[in-house]
C-alpha cells in the first residue's frame, strides 16, 4: 500500500487557512490581552483620582469645623465671658453654635486649662486639660487643625451619649490581622483648637470642638455622592467609601447586607501593613469585606505626624471583570465568524485553482492507459492548453508586462501613500477631537462642582462680612482689637476673589460684547503689567499689524486672557528674556491673531497636555485655573489656542479670535524639538 494521496483542493485549502488562524488566534490573545490591561490600568488610575476628590472633601469638613470654631473664639465677648467663668452665657453662646454646624463637642477652658463649660456635658466642668497637647498648645497661641483618637474616659466627659455612638462592636473579617478585642471605644475625630484673646491680645483660655468620625456616615456619603454619582452596576451602586480607625471601619457606605453597613468590619492584613504601618498609599487590587475591588488608601496622620486610621475609596472589581468577559465574547465570535467565512472562500477558490490541473490529471492518465486519441492539443478552451499557448506569447510580451508592472506599482505606491496620508491627517483630526471632547467634559464637570462650592461659600461668607464691617464701625481705629478685625475683613475679602475666580472658571459671568481695540488693549496690559510682577531684565518688543479692525467680544474677558498670557510668559523667564507680543489678520477666514511669546525654558513635554486643565499648576503660588479659565473664555468667544513649545526655547501661545461672534473653538498644542 503506497503513502497517503491527498488532493491539491485540500492542500491548497490548509495552506490558505493555517495562516489565516495563526494570525487570527495571535490578533486575539494580543488584542484581548491589551483591552483587559486597559481596564484594569483605567480602573485604578480612577480610584487614584477618587482619592484626591475623597481628600478633599476630608479637608473641607475639617476646614468648616476651624471656622466655626476661629469664628466662635474671636467673638469680642468670648474672652470677656471665660474670664468670668460665666457658664449660663457660655451655654447661650456656644450650645446653639454646636447644634447649627453639626458638632458633636464644643468645651471653652480657660488660660489655666480648666474647663469652664462643655457644650456636649454642661454638667462636666473644672478638670484641667492642660495635658492636652490640643489645649496646650492653643493656650500657647497656636490655631491647631487636625485629626485625633479621644480616649474612652475623654469621650465619656464630653457626653455618654458621644461615647456610646464612638463604641462599635468588632466584626470576624477575612484577610483581616488577628486582633484580640472586641469592642473599639476610643473615637476618632476631627478637632480644631483656638486661642481666645482678650483686648489686649492676651491669651485668655482656649475654644476646642470637633466631629466625631465614629458612625459618621454622612461625610462617607457625601463623598460617595460627589466621587461616584453616575456610576452603577445594573443599577447597584458600586463605587464606596470608608474611614478607618486603626484597622476598623468606623464610616463607610460598604453593606454587609441591603439593610445593613459593614460598621466594625476591618481592614485586610495586607492593606494595614502597607498604609498604616509603612505609611503609604495603597492603589490596587484588595479585597474589602466580602468581595474584590479596584481600591486607593491612604494614611490619616494625626497632630504628630502618626497614622491613626486610613481614607478609603474603591470600586467593585465585578463590573469591569464583566466588562473583559464581555469584550473578550465579541472579539472572540468575531474572528470565528471571519476564520468561518475564510474557510468558505479559500474552499472555494481552492477547488477552481484545482479543476485545470485535474483535469490535465486525467487526460495524462487516460493516455498512460493507452488511449491514443486522448493526446492533448494546444486548444484555446482547455485551460492547460491556454497555458502552454500563452507561454510562447508571454515571454514576448514579457518585457513589456514588466514595464507596465513597474508602472503599475509606483502609481500604487502613490496611491498608498496618499492614502496614508489622508489617513494618518483623518486619525490626527479624531484624536484631537476626542481630546477636545475629553476635556470639554472634564471642564464642565468641574466647572459644575467649582459652582456649586462657590455659591455655598458665598452665603456664610456675606454673614462674615456683615459682621466684620459692623465690628470696624463698632471699634474705634486706636482700639488693640481693630488690627484682627481688619485681619478679618482682608481675608474675607481675599475668598472673595478665589470664589470670584471659581465663578470665573465655571463660566458663571455672562459674556457681554462689545467692540475691542486689539492693538490698544494689548498696550494697556504692557504698561499696567509692571505694577503686578516685576520686569527687570525683561524685553518687551511690539509687532501689531497695522489693519487689525474693531474686534466684536466681551473686553474685559479678552483683557484678563491676554493678562494671563503675558503674566505667565514673564514668569516661564526667571533669568530675564524677551517678550514678544504681536498681532496679525487673516481676511480670508475673518480673524485676529494674538500671539504672546517668551524665551523661557519651554514647557516640559509631559506637562504640555495638562497645561488647560484645572488646578493644574508647576508654581507653588499658582491656583490652576488661569488657563482653563482662559481656554473657558476664548471657547466662548468662538476661538482657539495653539501652544507651541520647544525646549529650552521657550513657548508661543497664539489666540485666534473671530472678528465676528459666531466661530468654532479648538485648542491645538504643538511640541518643538
Amino acid at each position: 500500500m503506497g503513502p497517503k494521496r491527498f488532493p491539491i483542493r485540500l492542500k491548497l485549502t490548509f495552506a490558505t487557512l493555517i495562516p489565516l488562524f495563526v494570525a487570527s488566534v495571535i490578533c486575539w490573545v494580543i488584542g484581548i490581552s491589551i483591552i483587559n490591561s486597559r481596564i484594569v490600568t483605567q480602573a485604578q488610575e480612577k480610584v487614584r483620582t477618587d482619592l484626591n476628590s475623597a481628600r478633599a472633601v476630608y479637608q473641607s469638613e475639617l476646614d468648616h469645623i476651624r471656622d466655626v470654631v476661629k469664628f466662635t473664639a474671636t467673638n469680642p465677648f468670648t474672652s470677656m465671658i471665660i474670664s468670668q467663668g460665666d457658664r449660663a452665657t457660655l451655654n447661650n453662646l456656644l450650645s446653639p453654635r454646636m447644634a447649627s454646624e453639626g458638632l458633636d463637642f464644643l468645651t471653652a477652658v480657660d488660660r489655666s486649662g480648666r474647663v469652664v463649660f462643655r457644650a456636649s456635658n454642661h454638667g462636666a466642668f473644672g478638670d484641667s486639660k492642660i495635658n492636652d497637647q490640643i489645649v496646650s498648645r492653643a493656650l500657647q497661641g497656636e490655631h491647631i487643625a487636625g485629626t485625633e483618637v479621644i480616649p474612652p474616659g475623654e469621650l465619656v466627659k464630653e457626653g455618654k451619649e458621644l461615647a456610646a455612638k464612638a463604641s462599635i462592636q468588632i466584626l470576624p473579617t477575612l484577610h483581616a490581622r488577628q486582633r484580640d478585642e472586641s469592642v473599639e471605644r476610643s473615637g476618632m475625630a476631627m478637632v480644631v483648637s483656638v486661642p481666645v484673646r482678650d483686648q489686649a491680645g492676651t491669651v485668655a483660655g482656649a475654644l476646642y470642638g470637633g466631629v466625631l468620625l465614629n458612625g459618621n456616615n454622612t461625610l462617607v456619603d457625601r463623598i460617595k455622592k460627589i466621587v461616584f454619582e453616575a456610576v452603577s452596576y445594573q443599577g447597584e451602586d458600586v463605587g464606596t467609601a470608608t474611614i478607618f480607625l486603626g484597622d476598623l471601619r468606623i464610616a463607610t457606605n460598604v453593606l454587609l447586607s441591603p439593610e445593613r453597613r459593614a460598621i466594625g468590619t476591618r481592614l485586610s492584613e495586607e492593606v494595614y501593613n502597607r498604609v498604616l504601618l509603612a505609611r503609604e498609599k495603597w492603589v490596587g487590587r484588595a479585597f474589602v469585606v466580602n468581595d474584590w475591588y479596584y481600591s486607593a488608601y491612604e494614611p490619616i496622620l494625626n497632630l504628630q505626624g502618626k497614622p491613626v486610621g486610613s481614607l478609603y475609596v474603591g470600586v467593585m472589581e465585578r463590573p469591569f471583570l464583566e466588562m473583559k468577559r464581555e469584550i473578550s465574547l465579541i472579539f472572540g465570535v468575531v474572528l470565528l465568524c471571519g476564520s468561518l467565512i475564510g474557510l468558505a472562500i479559500s474552499s472555494f477558490i481552492a477547488s477552481r485553482l484545482a479543476r485545470p490541473i485535474k483535469e490535465l490529471e486525467n487526460a495524462a492518465r487516460r493516455i498512460t492507459a493507452g488511449e491514443r486519441d486522448s493526446a492533448i492539443t494546444i486548444q484555446t478552451r482547455d485551460e492547460i492548453g491556454d497555458l502552454a499557448g500563452e507561454f510562447a506569447q508571454m515571454t514576448r510580451t514579457l518585457a513589456q508586462r514588466e514595464e507596465d508592472i513597474r508602472k503599475l506599482n509606483r502609481d500604487l505606491e502613490q496611491k498608498v501613500l496618499d492614502r496614508t496620508a489622508q489617513l494618518e491627517e483623518k486619525n490626527l483630526l479624531l484624536v484631537k477631537t476626542q481630546e477636545d471632547l475629553v476635556r470639554a467634559a472634564k471642564l464642565a464637570d468641574i466647572g459644575m462642582l467649582a459652582a456649586g462650592v462657590a455659591h455655598e461659600i458665598n452665603n456664610p461668607l456675606a454673614i462674615i462680612r456683615g459682621n466684620t464691617e459692623l465690628l470696624q464701625m463698632a471699634i474705634p481705629e486706636d482700639d488693640p482689637s481693630r488690627e484682627e478685625v481688619d485681619t478679618i475683613a482682608q481675608q474675607t475679602g481675599r475668598v472673595e476673589r478665589i470664589v470670584g475666580s471659581l465663578l470665573k472658571f465655571a463660566r458663571q459671568q455672562k459674556k457681554e460684547l462689545g467692540t475691542v481695540e486689539v492693538n490698544r488693549l494689548l498696550d494697556e496690559i504692557l504698561k499696567q503689567v509692571g505694577h503686578q510682577i516685576p520686569l527687570a531684565g525683561i524685553d518687551i518688543r511690539r509687532d501689531y499689524a497695522a489693519d487689525i479692525p474693531l474686534l466684536e467680544g466681551d473686553g474685559d474677558q479678552l483683557r484678563q486672557v491676554f493678562t494671563n498670557l503675558i503674566l505667565n510668559a514673564i514668569q516661564a523667564m526667571k533669568e530675564g528674556g524677551t517678550l514678544t507680543v504681536g498681532t496679525s489678520r487673516d481676511s480670508e477666514a475673518g480673524t485676529c491673531t494674538v500671539a504672546v511669546e517668551d524665551t523661557g525654558a519651554g514647557i516640559p513635554p509631559e506637562n504640555l497636555r495638562n497645561i488647560f486643565s484645572p488646578f493644574f499648576t508647576t508654581r507653588n503660588d499658582g491656583t490652576g485655573l488661569g488657563l482653563a479659565v482662559s481656554y473657558g473664555i476664548v471657547r466662548d468667544h468662538g476661538g482657539n489656542i495653539q501652544v507651541e513649545s520647544t525646549a529650552g526655547t521657550g513657548s508661543t501661545f497664539r489666540v485666534v479670535l473671530p472678528l465676528k461672534q459666531g466661530g468654532t473653538t479648538d485648542v491645538s498644542i504643538r511640541q518643538g524639538t
